[in-house]
């Protein structure tokens, strides 16, 4: 199952249940404002870390991370980075995707 995060985690709880409803092998993409749950150095530092320890596939797209000024080096270590290709590749290989509003 892939999960699509895409509201910032300061702002909404979506990313907090996501990581919560999950299973283990899910896959996780944040995107647009989602992707401040991936910067290292956040209180969702330890929670991402966590999922990823659990076994979750987590991914950041990075033109949404580039337009919001970030780099690829300030997204927390286990975070796999994907281009719009790679999204599309993510939702082809998943049969259910769960948008988390």
């Amino acid at each position: 199952m892939l999960h699509t995060v895409n509201k910032s985690p300061f702002e909404a709880n979506s990313l907090e249940n996501c990581l919560r409803l999950a299973r283990q092998g899910h896959t996780i993409l944040l995107f647009e404002d989602g992707i401040y749950g991936a910067l290292a150095g956040t209180r969702f530092e330890k929670p991402i870390t966590d999922a990823l320890k659990r076994s979750y596939n987590i991914y950041v797209l990075v033109p949404d991370l580039e337009a919001r000024g970030m780099r690829t080096d300030n997204v927390i270590d286990g975070i796999k980075t994907v281009d719009y290709a790679g999204f599309v590749d993510l939702a082809v290989e998943n049969s259910v995707v769960q948008a988390w509003l």
